[in-house]
């Protein structure tokens, strides 16, 4: 007999758009992670006929997102993805480190079918809730044929996990893809694909090493700026730092006192990578320092060296 395809799972990690507040018209003073994924289907529009299977993987504020999550998440979404009979997934998460959590899926996951992260701006108990139309954007994507890899879905517009990026702290529409644009938006029930879907080159083996991590590297981000000192790296790498992504300036550029702390702690064993404080673009070129470069923003440049640390 043939198997088709026609489970949609639904993977719950809390968030505002699991968050409760006193007052109907409260949108920043609520609890988040409060209901449970279950309860963030019921009413929904459009499901009727559809197979959806809820699982709460985590029920936390995404502000507090640990690699433990990190790797159980992908733990699941790689049992689920293996199923046959499953088309796809959807995970409710937090705004605040979503792109992160969408971007270390995309650098362990394969790119063969759906993994559509989706959140909310507001608590599901304010007025006008705008977690609710996102889940059902979200199945959307995950139903339309051909679609594959990590995707955020907020507020209509579909974004790679590659370049995604919070950009507001308010507003519904709080995502964006830079100079790389939106993959689609979701327009009554479709999608309309104007970029193409995104790729990995993923080992296959890693789902199965993250279940045996239990100690993760350290990695930190320090920052350039006006006055810098590089009394932190000095201080990181004596308590036994691994990893250090710089934070800098323009294309990359550091303060001449950062560098050289940061140079220090590279002849140290320490593995260092510098990014950008820019929101759009990436650093082009080496320039003059002796420290590589990202093109990656600072937080996924960051999982990009975890990564690398746990591959040893």
């Amino acid at each position: 007999m043939q198997v088709t395809a026609d489970r949609i799972v639904l993977l719950g990690t809390g968030g505002t758009i699991a968050g409760v507040a006193p007052s109907a018209a409260d949108h920043v003073g609520y609890q988040a992670a409060q209901l449970g994924v279950d309860r963030l289907l019921e009413g929904l529009p459009g499901l009727a006929g559809l197979q959806v299977v809820a699982e709460q993987v985590a029920q936390i504020d995404s502000k507090d997102m640990e690699p433990a999550v990190w790797r159980d998440l992908a733990g699941r979404c790689a049992h689920w993805l293996a199923q046959p009979d499953v088309q796809g997934i959807v995970v409710t998460h937090g705004t605040d480190t979503l792109e992160e959590t969408a971007y270390f899926l995309h650098r362990v996951l394969p790119a063969a079918k759906p993994v559509v992260l989706t959140c909310a701006m507001r608590p599901a108990t304010a007025l006008a809730p705008d977690g609710p139309q996102n889940i059902v954007d979200a199945i959307a994507v995950v139903r339309t044929p051909g679609a594959r890899g990590v995707t955020v879905a907020c507020a209509g517009t579909l974004h790679g996990a590659e370049h995604v990026r919070k950009v507001h702290p308010y507003r519904l529409d709080a995502f964006s893809s830079g100079d790389a644009g939106a993959l689609g938006f979701i327009e009554e029930g479709r999608l309309r694909l104007v970029g193409e879907w995104p790729e990995s080159a993923v080992d296959p083996g890693w789902a199965g090493r993250l279940g045996q991590v239990s100690a993760w590297p350290r990695v930190e981000l320090v920052s350039s700026h006006a006055g810098v000192t590089g009394r932190i790296v000095d201080l990181l790498v004596d308590d036994g730092v691994q990893g250090l992504v710089a934070i800098g300036t323009g294309n990359g550029t550091l303060h001449h006192r950062l560098e050289e702390a940061l140079l220090a702690a590279l002849a140290k064993g320490v593995r260092v990578v510098r990014s950008t404080r820019c929101a759009e673009g990436a650093i082009v070129g080496e320039g003059a320092t002796l420290l590589p470069a990202s093109r990656q923003s600072p937080v996924k440049a960051r999982i990009d060296l975890l990564l690398e640390l746990l591959a040893g």
